[in-house]
Formats: C-alpha cells, structure tokens, sequence
C-alpha cells in the first residue's frame, strides 16, 4: 500500500494530502489498530473492576518465598526475614534483594559482602515472623528462636540447619544500593537438605498473612 501510494504522487506530481499521511505513519507504526480497538473497550469506572491503593500493589507482586538472611558481623552472626528477592541470572546464579537501611543486617551486609540465603519450609512459619519482628541489636536470634548456625564454606555468616536450602553469597554489585537498598548477590555454594522431602514454602502477602505451595501443575514449555 504505501508503495503504491508513494509511486501514484510521483506520477501525478502530486503531494499526498496529510490525512493519507498520517493514515500511513499509523499502519507503520501500529497505531491505527489500536486505536480503533480502544473506542471499543468499556470504560472502567462504574465497572467491575475497583481501584486498589498504590501501597497495596507489593502484596499482589511478592516475588518468591519468604527466606532468612544472616551475616555476620565481627563475630556476631544474625538473621532477619526478607521476602523482597528475585533471580537475575542463571549461572552463575546472581540474586537481587533489597535489605532496608533500617535493619540490623545492612550494614553487615554492606561491610563484609557476605551473606547466606536460608530458604525456610512451612514448618518455620512461626519462627521466620519472630526473627521478622525482632532486631539482632537487642538479642541473639539464633538462641531466641531456636535456629541451628552451621559453618559455611565460602563465607563467615552461618547455615541455617533448620532451613531445607542454603546458599552462600556474595556481594556482586553495589550500584544500586544507596538509591534503592537493592544488592546483586553471587551465589557461591548452594547446599540442600536432603531429610526435608517436598517442601512446602511460605509467600507473603502482607500483614501477616501468608500462602502455601499448593498444587503443583506440569506443562509443555520452552522456558528454562
């Protein structure tokens, strides 16, 4: 179309008018469709559809299961709870996590670069929300709350026996963490337990509440 439209002007010396322009920087570009398509669309208001508050949006966007992350700090191991995570690379598998500067952990973690990923089953559900509410300037969670340190093998934080995986990290970029509290972990060593068959992790959702793994689907796909 647009070769024919192009080759009628130069043969008429004529130039083409701006509607037939416009009409064809619309097909290039994909617009005219779409344009089309949204006079169709129901408008949203009055409809089925509610608004939600902006601060509610992380509940509908937690990333991954609730983990526990320790440090250690001159001598000092700690934990805290995090749910704020998500994989950026396969292998070597890279980690991004946010730690708030409010926490007790970040500045060991932004001192020595090192931290363990503790990946907690259903069981620990109780534990992972008190290690969440309380802060390791005030008492030894490990003691407190019944967790096992375990020596790891690459860096000084500890293992969590309890948890049914570990992964040992170090930090691998620091760009963001002034603006956002955001670390870029390197996984060095993942461990597993073997004793802990099919375990199911916790999600949150804010406020307390939690979600389980349920049902577990298989399909055909291409993705990795």
């Amino acid at each position: 179309m647009k070769a024919c439209a192009g080759s009628h002007a130069a043969h008429s010396n004529q130039i083409p008018d701006r509607q037939v322009i416009s009409r064809l920087d619309a097909d290039r570009h994909g617009f005219a469709g779409s344009r089309i398509a949204s006079k169709k669309l129901r408008q949203v208001e009055g409809g089925s559809l509610k608004d939600l508050p902006l601060a509610e949006v992380y509940r509908l966007l937690e990333p991954g299961p609730v983990v526990m992350l320790t440090t250690a700090h001159k001598g000092r191991p700690n934990v805290m709870t995090m749910s704020w995570h998500m994989m950026v690379e396969f292998e070597p598998p890279l980690v991004a996590c946010v730690v708030s500067s409010a926490n007790y952990s970040f500045s060991a973690l932004r001192g020595t670069g090192e931290c363990v990923i503790g990946i907690p089953a259903r069981r620990l559900a109780a534990q992972v929300v008190k290690v969440g509410n309380s802060s390791g300037r005030d008492i030894d969670k490990f003691k407190a709350f019944g967790l096992t340190p375990l020596a790891a093998k690459h860096v000084a934080p500890p293992l969590i026996g309890e948890c049914f995986a570990n992964l040992e990290c170090r930090v691998a970029e620091r760009r963001l963490v002034n603006k956002y509290n955001l670390f870029v972990l390197r996984v060095l060593k993942a461990w597993i337990d073997p004793g802990q068959r099919k375990p199911k992790t916790i999600h949150h959702q804010g406020y307390g509440t939690f979600v389980v793994d349920g049902e577990t689907l298989r399909l055909k796909s291409r993705m990795r």
